[in-house]
């Protein structure tokens, strides 16, 4: 790996990045990668490919909506893990790589001649980023697990929902997208480490830790008082105000005003400065015994106005508050398009696309979305002949044995 900070093509620049996850755990590790420019290749069964290629509630043409996005800027290439020939060829790409996403069940690199072990006495620099639902070690590393099973194990299922009812989900894949994003943040310290060592070694990212790690004092108050978290619906429990609440035309906004000094400039706001000095809600602990009160006092006022002027009123107080966007709102919002938080990437078949674009923001080497998506087995000529040289005979051969997929016609 090498450093350029004036480089444009990102911080990653340099990076080559095998990556041979599938759905979420893996692969949104390797989308991080690749908006920042690393070089990611993206290792799929020949014919089939991961099975993201097929999800989404919408597919236009046939085609998901799901995988443009997190395969954004990655190549595909078909070689088949499960043949001898196959595992050999992935040897030798990881002899001329960086760093290897896997997020199979533990053990199965392994049974495949790939385990950590193997790889290193080929490379010794490489960064093995492991993803899974429980680890690999333990008495549960064998067992399968989705990021669902990592979010109720690690405490997030718990407590998401209404107290009325059973434990309730995230509209999104957090478990996942948790552990990827810790993965690539084990990555990052990895290959930080290895500048010093000159030796890669395994991250270990586990679902149910990542989960776990953004449960904030959940442990620590149960083991130190047995409080229990639970169920609370739109609010954390003792933190005043802070909930969503109804406007005059039907809508709802999010208000936070739980610190002293803004829910002083709240209740100036609503015409009620008093309050701020009424015992009953003039500090913090205070506000939060009267939870209920407060949020009904609130919520009476601000279904007086309608959103905009709600918004307005606020916004002049500095009170922080926030409309609950979907997507409609999203891609009409000024400062969504002032900053391009929504980004416009082209596809091949289904022309422009809309996404979020690259998160975080770098001053000196920004991350940029080079492309959609890719076929699959869009890069078989770029990384079979191209990077690990192999001519016309062999590639024929590999590809009569489905060992690879499908080359292009000059190349088989």
């Amino acid at each position: 790996m090498h450093q350029d900070n004036s480089n444009p093509e990102g911080a990653l620049h340099g990076l080559r990045v095998i990556e041979m996850g599938q759905l979420i755990a893996g692969p949104f590790c390797g989308q991080l990668m690749a908006d920042f420019g690393a070089e990611v290749i993206k290792l799929e069964p020949p014919g089939q490919g991961d099975p993201m290629r097929d999800w989404g509630h919408e597919k236009p043409q046939g085609l998901s909506l799901w995988w443009p996005v997190i395969a954004r800027g990655k190549k595909s290439v078909e070689i088949d893990a499960r043949q001898p020939e196959g595992q050999a060829l992935i040897r030798d790409l990881v002899a001329a790589s960086d760093v290897l996403i896997e997020n199979f069940r533990p053990g199965t690199m392994e049974k495949w001649g790939l385990g950590y072990d193997a790889l290193a006495a080929i490379n010794p620099r490489l960064v093995m980023i492991r993803v899974s639902g429980y680890g690999q070690t333990g008495p549960y590393a064998h067992k399968a697990g989705f990021g669902a099973i990592g979010e109720a194990m690690g405490g997030l299922r718990h407590v998401v929902g209404d107290p009325s009812t059973p434990p309730s989900r995230m509209g999104v894949s957090i478990g996942d997208t948790l552990a990827a994003t810790f993965a690539c943040l084990g990555g990052m310290m990895a290959l930080h480490a290895r500048e010093r060592t000159g030796r890669g070694q395994v991250v270990d990212s586990a679902i149910y830790e990542a989960v776990l790690a953004v449960m904030e004092s959940l442990v620590t108050e149960y083991a130190y008082t047995g409080y229990v978290r639970e169920r609370t619906g739109a609010i954390l429990p003792n933190i005043a105000p802070s909930n969503v609440y109804p406007t005059q035309d039907g809508t709802y906004v999010l208000i936070a005003a739980n610190q002293d000094t803004v829910f002083r400039r709240l209740v100036a706001a609503m015409g009620r400065p008093e309050l701020a000095e009424d015992p009953r809600f003039s500090t913090h602990d205070a506000r939060g015994e009267r939870q209920a009160e407060l949020d009904a006092l609130i919520a009476e006022w601000t279904s007086t106005r309608d959103r905009a002027a709600l918004g307005a009123l606020l916004d002049a107080a500095g009170v922080p508050r926030g409309d609950i966007y979907r997507g409609p709102e999203m891609l009409e919002d000024a400062h969504f398009k002032a900053r391009e938080t929504i980004a416009r990437v082209m596809h091949p078949k289904l022309g422009e696309l809309r996404m979020q674009s690259v998160a975080p923001r770098l001053s000196a080497t920004p991350g940029r979305i080079r492309h959609a998506g890719p076929d699959l087995g869009e890069h078989n000529d770029d990384v079979l002949r191209g990077l690990l040289g192999l001519d016309a005979a062999r590639l024929a051969q590999l590809q009569a044995a489905r060992v690879i997929g499908r080359m292009q016609p000059h190349a088989a």
